[in-house]
C-alpha cells in the first residue's frame, strides 16, 4: 500500500524519511493532490539506468528500421566515414 502523506508532515522530516525504503517511496500531497515523491537513492539510480537502457533500445530499433527501409551501410563505408582502422 502506498505511503501518502501531506507535505506539511515534512515539518518532522525525520519521521517521514524513516518510512522511505527501496520499493517503498513516500508520496507527498499538496492541497490534497499528489505532488512529490521521496525515493531511496538506490531506487533512483536503478530508475536512471532503466531509462538509459530504454532510450538505447529505442535508438537501436530506429536504426534497424532505417536500415531496412533505406538500406544498410557496409562496414567498409563505416570505416571510411569514421576513420577506423581494420582490426
Amino acid at each position: 500500500m502506498p505511503n501518502i502523506v501531506p507535505i506539511s508532515d515534512l515539518r518532522n522530516y525525520s519521521a517521514v524519511l524513516q518510512d522511505v525504503a527501496v520499493g517503498s517511496p513516500v508520496y507527498l500531497t499538496k492541497n490534497g493532490r499528489g505532488c512529490y515523491a521521496i525515493v531511496d537513492i538506490e531506487e533512483q539510480e536503478e530508475y536512471e539506468r532503466t531509462k538509459a537502457a530504454l532510450r538505447l533500445m529505442c535508438e537501436l530499433e530506429d536504426g534497424r528500421k532505417t536500415g531496412e527501409q533505406e538500406g544498410w551501410i557496409s562496414s567498409e563505408d563505416i570505416r571510411k566515414r569514421f576513420g577506423a582502422r581494420k582490426v
